[in-house]
């Protein structure tokens, strides 16, 4: 499972009514660092080195953490959720219980050295639920990245450091290390005479809402990695638009050397010198470099002009794409939660009458349904009814 991720809830510095406070006791704590102080391990140095090439104060990054957290383009932790089993096969609180626990930690001490770019913080093994489960909180990072801070938060990034990467919106690099994590799972309860029951993972065995949802899901998570990837290209262009601004400073400079330099200054004109031999010798020669200057200025300016309107036009359509892929995802993630409902319902109805009946339900309806579709193709019969003066039909 994904989880949203709550720190507080995993270390239990709050029980939630699904817990037993009674076996909190035998909870397991890897490791509960704060993530702030996890930021500053991990990227402090970046920042500094990111800061130092900035030319522009208001370009610098004061606090990385707060970037991510109220930016759009990364989360500033992901959470993963494993457990083995239900209540009903490996209950807390039999022996089964402590088994599911023996798998779990053993699966656990290898994460952090299987996952180098994962930097897990917080990490929890939970015994006073229904069913022992493992929280595993952790900031993907990458480094020698050439856009932004050369260490930085990416989750794309830091799977593909480890040998994921997608090739289709199916198998995206999310969804391919989280097999390889289930499998690493599946390794060990093997260990201890545990097969891996696969289930739902033919699309034949899954009712209609679960297929739907399924469909839904995926293609939510493209749509997800489709914008992350339009996120880096408007940053990019936000990147060239930016040098393009500080050209305008550039211009500056060189105007400022105008009034300052020697070279672009007027000597006083020396004594018994005619002013057809001044203008001849001083001014002649400073309006040349001038207009020499001014040439290259203008046609710099034209460039620069030109590729602004191209980058402004490139900008418009990009957010465009943007604006169009978060309507979509806003649409598929409303239908997904109602595909949810609804199969919460089935599955109510399911338990409440037996599958059995459920099927003879589904049937008459389709029955139904068919009859009437086809009483709609019926022609009505004709009656003749004679009398004296013509047939009436």
């Amino acid at each position: 499972m994904v989880g949203k991720g709550s720190v507080n809830h995993n270390s239990r510095v709050f029980n939630a009514k699904n817990t037993d406070p009674e076996r909190t006791h035998r909870n397991i704590e890897y490791c509960n660092e704060k993530i702030t102080d996890v930021y500053h391990q991990l990227f402090d140095e970046a920042q500094k080195r990111y800061n130092a090439k900035q030319k522009r104060a208001d370009r610098k990054i004061e606090n990385y953490y707060e970037k991510i957290r109220t930016g759009k383009q990364e989360k500033t932790f992901h959470e993963i959720i494993l457990q083995i089993g239900d209540r009903d096969d490996m209950s807390a609180k039999d022996e089964n219980g402590e088994l599911a626990e023996r798998i779990l930690d053993e699966y656990f001490r290898s994460f952090q050295e299987r996952n180098p770019y994962l930097k897990v913080f917080s990490a929890h093994l939970h015994m006073d639920e229904a069913t022992p489960h493992l929280h595993i909180d952790f900031v993907p990072f990458t480094t020698g990245s050439k856009r932004g801070m050369d260490t930085r938060v990416s989750l794309k990034q830091a799977l593909a450091n480890q040998g994921f990467v997608g090739n289709s919106k199916h198998e995206s690099e999310w969804s391919l290390w989280v097999l390889a994590e289930k499998k690493e799972l599946a390794a060990v309860m093997q260990k201890y005479g545990i097969e891996w029951e696969h289930k739902g993972t033919h699309e034949e065995h899954l009712s209609d809402y679960d297929y739907k949802k399924k469909m839904r899901a995926e293609e939510v998570e493209a749509l997800a990695k489709e914008s992350e990837e339009l996120n880096i290209k408007v940053d990019d262009l936000r990147e060239r638009v930016s040098n393009l601004m500080e050209f305008e400073g550039e211009m500056d400079e060189i105007s400022n050397q105008f009034y300052d330099e020697e070279e672009f200054q007027l000597p006083e004109p020396p004594p018994l010198m005619s002013a057809k031999t001044y203008k001849t010798k001083f001014v002649e020669p400073l309006i040349k470099r001038l207009l020499a200057i001014a040439k290259t200025a203008v046609k710099r300016c034209f460039e620069m002009k030109e590729r602004l309107d191209n980058i402004s036009y490139e900008l418009r359509c990009k957010y465009g794409d943007e604006e169009r892929y978060r309507k979509e995802n806003q649409k598929l993630y409303r239908e997904n939660e109602k595909l949810t409902h609804e199969v919460q319902d089935f599955r109510l109805v399911r338990r409440i009458f037996g599958d059995e009946r459920v099927v003879e339900l589904i049937n008459e309806a389709r029955q139904a349904e068919y009859e009437q579709r086809m009483a709609q193709f019926r022609k009505p019969k004709r009656t003749i009814h004679k009398d004296k003066d013509r047939d009436v039909r």
